[in-house]
């Protein structure tokens, strides 16, 4: 196998995994450790994956966007464990929003049967899963769908949102670092959630391991919008250190 045909596969294995490891890599293309780490500098010198300790994480270029169906399958016990968590932070009563999103899909999945709660969504996915749960009263923003992820946006979204006060957002991002805050590589969707941001008492980011450290074009929140980050146990430590510091709350399920 060629380096350009190595370096290929490396990169197709961050992106379907979110994390590899030096030594597994060596195993699986049959190569030394070193010549991996290589091949990690010249990726990451090409700007699509970040060195971590060990291995590394994909970095989506600016302005890519994985469609919601492919991102749907990728670290599900992760997002799981990460869903599982946030259950904690929604209230005994009153209302909340979901954020389009595969981890707050699985969140709506285990939504609590034993309380009155209204839930605001921006995803007719999420509308669905949600409406079978006779205790919930779901709250569907209207608004152009976008392909791509599946979720509302535009100004009947955002007319919606101006309008509405809840306890707790739950919120997804693409991206997240200490320089630039969160991001999302579409504009119509960062406006959108940060409509959101503004319309809750509190703000929880669920957000997987591969999310942090990632830019994306478009800007929607500060750190200091964010009352809580849930993320997994598998987030890079310095990374996440460099999180708290910033005076971000952080949560490993």
């Amino acid at each position: 196998m060629y380096a350009e045909e190595r370096q290929q596969e490396i990169v197709r294995l961050a992106r379907t995994e979110g994390r590899v490891e030096v030594t597994q890599l060596a195993e699986t293309l049959n190569v030394t450790a070193e010549t991996v780490r290589r091949d990690l500098t010249t990726l990451e010198r090409a700007g699509v994956i970040r060195r971590v300790h060990g291995g590394a994480i994909p970095i989506e270029r600016i302005g890519f966007e994985r469609a919601v169906t492919d991102r749907d399958t990728v670290l599900t016990e992760e997002k799981e464990r990460i869903a599982k968590s946030a259950l904690a932070e929604i209230p005994e009563d009153g209302a909340v929003i979901l954020d389009a999103g595969t981890t707050t899909a699985r969140m709506a999945q285990l939504m609590p049967t034993d309380r009155e709660l209204t839930v605001v969504v921006n995803s007719p996915v999420l509308a669905t899963v949600l409406s079978v749960k006779e205790n919930l009263t779901v709250l569907l923003l209207g608004g152009r769908v976008r392909g791509k992820t599946l979720a509302t946006v535009d100004e009947w979204a955002l007319r919606c949102l101006s309008e509405l006060y809840v306890d707790v957002a739950f919120m997804g991002t693409n991206g997240i670092t200490v320089e630039h805050g969160l991001t999302t590589p579409h504009q119509a969707e960062a406006t959108v959630k940060r409509a959101m941001i503004r319309s809750a008492r509190r703000v929880v980011l669920l957000a997987d391991h591969t999310k942090v450290g990632h830019d994306h074009m478009a800007r929607f929140g500060e750190l200091s919008d964010v009352d809580l980050m849930i993320t997994d146990a598998e987030v890079d430590a310095d990374l996440a250190a460099e999180l708290e510091v910033a005076g971000v709350r952080l949560s490993r399920a």
